[in-house]
């Protein structure tokens, strides 16, 4: 199974990224969205960084994710190239109705440095446009990149 694939889109960078489970799904992803802006293999892990969410739903989760990454590059001044993620589901009991999922991970790169990191496209934005989690064989996540 290939990780991800890029899709054909007017003006900006769609994509899917797949895994055989929802954790593998979401290091895809994240690949993707960096692979979208930059070489990859130009990384150096020199710092990591760790990342904690919950949501209600696994879609909610996997748009906060990315939402989370386009935050801490804009914010951070860095670019990723390693996404450990760990999730647990959170089941209501009787007496607590809420569930939902919590995500943990450590992404590892390093602090931008235009000498080294050329970029190809600056993602301004993860959309909602035609996002969604799906499970058949494996998993997918579809998702458009605002650039």
């Amino acid at each position: 199974m290939i990780p991800f694939e890029y899709l054909e889109h007017t003006a900006d960078v769609k994509f899917r990224a797949y895994g055989g489970s929802p954790e593998e799904m979401l290091s895809n992803a994240a690949r993707a969205l960096f692979n979208a802006m930059i070489d990859t293999s130009t990384i150096v892990v020199r710092e990591t960084w760790k990342v904690e969410l919950s949501s209600d739903s696994l879609e909610h989760l996997a748009y906060g994710w990315l939402s989370e990454l386009v935050f801490l590059f804009e914010t951070e001044s860095a670019v990723f190239s390693t996404f450990e993620v760990h999730l647990h589901e959170i089941k209501g009991s009787p007496d607590k109705e809420s569930s939902g999922w919590k995500l943990l991970a450590e992404v590892g790169g390093e602090r931008i440095d235009q000498a080294v990191h050329s970029f190809e496209n600056e993602v301004k934005a993860i959309t909602l446009h035609r996002f969604g989690v799906k499970k058949n064989d494996h998993w997918c996540l579809q998702v458009v990149l605002d650039v």
